[in-house]
């Protein structure tokens, strides 16, 4: 059975203390009141939070604009004490996940941080285009590999098959798992290029790869989607762009097969990773780094493991004619928009 061995990221952790998250928890409640009959997606609600980003103390906005412009070789990080306020049961299905007024304290906190290093942005297909996801296991869901699952989830990058995937990714943690063993895991590409000759670096430069669209992207009644070819590394030398799952992503020959396994496993040699707390914020750089979980046993007893997901953007502008209400991108497999499906093949 794999498991994940990790340096403990808990170590680099930015620390927020009782004063600063006392004064960020005032100000997000602020927020909260003031716009509790809008969506999350309402552009004056977003401006109000990105405006209320002064409400984080400078050290923690320095630590994320260093993070935004220059990022870090293990690719994430690591925010602790984050206000989350009161919650109810951990949702066990999609019908029972909250509003964001039903967890205000925690939402708004997570995108007060977020607005920092971009622009929030969600995806229609997915979890009905919430800004603000919730992370949770769901009966039935067990062997699956997506945020739904409860077993080792493989590493990636978040939507890598997606025509514009999120650059950066968030989960703040709302309650742990009941047995505490699920770690959280990253790899960040520059960690991870060092193990790798240049053979191998050649090889993933190359066109010679398809990634399997999350099942969540897909109309119920489609066949299978994937990429165009494509390669898994671009971008220069110096800090190479990374898209790749190690679950779904399929070699098209085998030079591409050999250098995708030599990844994986200098990725899995530069793991970061903790057990989540009520509280910490993880932050990926998606366009550098992989992340997964390692496999954990739900119980449903309104106490599992519960975690919400936020995504942001550099720049909003090159995605405007793709976005729907608010801030949530439109579809991308469907037979009724063939412009933004030209990247996906059915097969």
């Amino acid at each position: 059975m794999k498991e994940f061995r990790y340096t403990n990221l808990r170590e680099a952790a930015i620390p927020l203390d009782d004063a600063a998250r006392q004064s960020i928890e005032r100000e997000v409640r602020r927020l909260s009141r003031a716009y509790a009959g809008r969506s999350l997606h309402d552009t004056d609600l977003l401006h109000a939070v990105e405006l209320a980003a002064t409400a984080l103390p400078e050290t923690v906005c320095k630590a994320l604009l260093s993070f935004r412009d220059k990022g870090n070789t293990g690719g994430c990080l690591l925010l602790t004490g984050l206000p989350i306020g009161p919650l109810p049961p951990t949702p066990d299905a999609a019908e029972s996940e909250p509003a964001w007024t039903d967890v205000p304290v925690a939402t708004i906190s997570q995108l007060l941080v977020m607005s920092v290093l971009g622009r929030s942005i969600s995806y229609s297909d997915e979890k009905s285009g919430r800004l603000v996801q919730d992370v949770c296991p769901k009966k039935g869901a067990e062997e699956r590999q997506e945020n739904s699952g409860s077993v080792l989830l493989e590493l990636h990058t978040e939507d890598g098959f997606h025509p514009t995937p999120p650059h950066f990714l968030s989960l703040i943690c709302l309650r742990g798992d009941s047995d505490g063993v699920a770690a959280t895991v990253t790899s960040g590409i520059l960690d991870a290029l060092p193990l790798l000759d240049a053979d191998t670096i050649a090889a993933l430069r190359r066109p010679e790869f398809r990634t399997r669209y999350s099942t969540s992207f897909v109309p119920d009644d489609a066949a299978e989607v994937l990429t165009d070819p494509m390669p898994v590394l671009t971008g220069p030398d110096s800090c190479p762009e990374l898209r790749v799952d190690f679950h779904g992503t399929l070699p098209l020959t085998p030079a591409a097969r050999a250098a995708l396994g030599r990844l994986e496993r200098a990725m899995l040699r530069s793991l970061n990773g903790l057990v989540l707390n009520p509280g910490d914020l993880v932050i990926v750089d998606n366009r550098h780094a992989v992340h997964g979980r390692s496999g954990f046993t739900p119980r449903y007893d309104g106490h599992d493991r519960w975690l919400r997901r936020s995504f942001a953007v550099a720049d909003l502008r090159p995605l405007n004619d793709r976005l729907t209400e608010g801030r949530s991108h439109r579809p991308v497999v469907t037979a009724v928009d063939p412009h933004l499906t030209q990247t996906a093949t059915t097969v």
